[in-house]
């Protein structure tokens, strides 16, 4: 009865580990949303450097969190850029399994900033 009970509560774990969205922005696993202290600009390119040396990691900056992206070769084009990720988010580890990312799009009649 014990392995029947151990069997289900693995297969409410993995079914908890659902895609999701996430929207921000691109950046990297060193400079995280504050990219000054490189004097690299603009932040895309600081993003892009950090990676290049191969110590940091592509991630996505949701406004608080810092999430690794398992996908280190897509996240290169939008580097500084408002995105959204669609994947799956695992807790533990705070890295984020890409299914796809894509350019984040305003609302229409919306200029990008907030009031």
């Amino acid at each position: 009865m014990t392995k029947v009970a151990s069997i289900l509560f693995a297969g409410s774990l993995m079914a908890s580990a659902a895609s999701q969205t996430f929207t921000g922005v691109i950046t990297d696993t060193m400079c995280g949303k504050d990219h000054a202290m490189m004097k690299v600009s603009p932040d895309s390119k600081c993003v892009v450097e950090c990676v290049k040396d191969g110590k940091n990691k592509y991630a996505l900056l949701d406004g608080k969190n810092v999430y690794v992206l398992s996908d280190q070769k897509t996240p290169e084009q939008f580097a500084g850029k408002k995105v959204t990720v669609t994947g799956t988010l695992y807790e533990k580890t705070k890295i984020l399994k890409v299914e796809s990312i894509a350019e984040a799009t305003a609302p229409a009649g919306h200029s990008g900033h907030q009031h």
